[in-house]
């Protein structure tokens, strides 16, 4: 079912209010460098986290020590990259996007001004500017009810991931972190997004173990609760 443009714009006004108001509060808080960000290990030790009850496809601990999941104010993070959810324009939005372009200062949207764009399920990397992050990738979700009717909406969402980690590791970055990209006025389903997010992230490091080797971390970071919760449900 298509998402009318009320229900976008309301979605999207929520998810304002939520991270200008987080910003409103935290604005002085310093960035969280990537040796507090937890681990899958440890979030298990400090039962943080618990195995599902149920068989989840491509369930392994191979990578427990590499991925982390984490609730918190992107825009904080010290990793060397973060993963913005853009539009296709590249210029800003609402939601994290516009927190990530408030936060980096104008000069983020000077450069965003030269790259001409991006498509859908691509991603393009900048400098970052005021972030405590060292690049910023940008990548474009898809918007759900459309490209779910095409039937090309995961294979888009998988691709934004793949994409980004490929750019990570072209420019000597060792640890990214992910918004949940298309979630917010995108209108995907929360689970369905975590599901397909882990699986790409897994699939590209099995992938090649030479380059997987190279990445330190690799953070899903969310900001709302139903976010967190879908990735809880699907990332052991």
């Amino acid at each position: 079912m298509p998402i009318s443009r009320a229900v976008q714009q309301n979605t999207l006004a929520y998810i304002t209010r939520r991270i200008r108001s987080a910003h409103t509060s935290t604005h002085t808080m310093p960035a969280t460098p990537l040796s507090e960000i937890p681990t899958l290990t440890l979030l298990y030790k400090l039962s943080k986290l618990t195995p599902s009850s149920t068989t989840v496809s491509g369930a392994t601990p191979k990578y427990n020590d590499k991925i982390s999941l984490i609730r918190t104010d992107i825009t904080k993070l010290q990793t060397d990259a973060i993963v913005n959810a853009a539009n296709e324009s590249l210029l800003g939005g609402g939601g994290v996007d516009g927190a990530i372009h408030s936060a980096a200062g104008p000069d983020l949207v000077r450069e965003c001004r030269t790259l001409n764009g991006c498509d859908t399920g691509d991603a393009k990397i900048t400098n970052a500017y005021d972030l405590p992050c060292e690049r910023v990738i940008h990548a474009v979700g898809p918007v759900y009810g459309p490209t779910k009717r095409q039937g090309i909406h995961t294979q888009l969402l998988n691709s934004c991931y793949t994409k980004s980690l490929d750019l990570m590791v072209v420019d000597g970055c060792k640890s990214i972190a992910f918004s949940a990209l298309s979630t917010g006025v995108y209108g995907y389903p929360s689970q369905e997004a975590a599901e397909t997010a882990i699986k790409a992230v897994k699939g590209w490091l099995d992938e090649d173990e030479e380059r997987a080797g190279r990445v330190e971390r690799i953070v899903f970071c969310s900001f709302l609760q139903k976010d967190e919760r879908a990735y809880e449900k699907f990332i052991p």
